[in-house]
């Protein structure tokens, strides 16, 4: 997919899905690479940064979701089942239906494929540093889904894996990367961007994975903690 034919595509589901605004525009790079790093907010996250963020995303996708064979299947329990609520076999029909649409746009939008199995990781991240190499952006959704869900920001911890790519990009071209914190909120219907976070190349590379977790991590959780207050992006809301 061209970048005129993304555009399209995120256009189309600002108006038909997401219909939100995008706030801390000017925390965002004026071109890449980068790094954004967002809240997945079930099936809506990944929607409401491509439809809001103004740079054509090249995002991290469950393999499954990739994969014409699996799709269905994994739509069915993940999306259908446990957010929709429906019962067998509605359920396998709606996410039969929804894979025949959702794999081929996932494939053409440049979907990176993340594999449940650590060993397959080379498979993430060789396309990403690529991706990187040649100055596009990469969307990341790092939150662990073995790990409960804070009731208050509808978000779990998140895994540090991610954070190698920073590690990865400097090995390959002695640049520094910067992780940008995205964090979605459903009911306020907005993307707010916080300041990035420079990857360290000099620390001792465990302990800079877990740094950038954690800070990308706190950043997305008190800005969607801030959305949630009774403001709205910093001005009190009418009573």
């Amino acid at each position: 997919m061209n970048d005129l034919s993304y555009r399209f595509v995120a256009a189309g589901l600002q108006d038909f899905i997401w219909g939100g605004e995008l706030t801390g525009e000017e925390n965002l790079p004026e071109k890449g690479p980068a790094i954004f790093v967002a809240n997945h907010l079930r099936a809506l996250g990944p929607i409401a940064v491509v439809s809001s963020v103004p740079f054509r995303l090249y995002p991290w996708v469950a393999s499954n979701m990739l994969d014409e064979h699996l799709a269905a299947e994994y739509l069915r329990w993940d999306f259908v089942e446990r957010q929709l609520h429906l019962p067998m076999p509605y359920s396998l029909w709606l996410a039969k239906a929804i894979s025949r649409l959702s794999v081929p746009l996932l494939n053409s939008l440049g979907g990176i494929p993340v594999f449940p199995n650590p060993d397959q990781s080379q498979a993430t991240f060789e396309p990403s540093v690529n991706l990187l190499m040649q100055g596009k952006i990469v969307l990341v959704f790092p939150e662990d889904p073995s790990q409960p869900i804070d009731p208050l920001c509808e978000m779990s911890p998140f895994k540090k894996g991610f954070a190698r790519l920073g590690e990865l990009y400097f090995q390959r071209s002695g640049g520094f990367i910067q992780f940008y914190p995205l964090a979605v909120h459903g009911r306020r219907r907005c993307v707010q961007v916080g300041c990035p976070v420079t990857y360290n190349p000099f620390a001792l590379a465990v302990n800079e994975r877990l740094r950038i977790k954690r800070l990308l991590e706190t950043s997305i959780h008190e800005m969607l903690l801030g959305m949630g207050r009774d403001t709205y992006l910093g001005v009190p809301l009418p009573h």
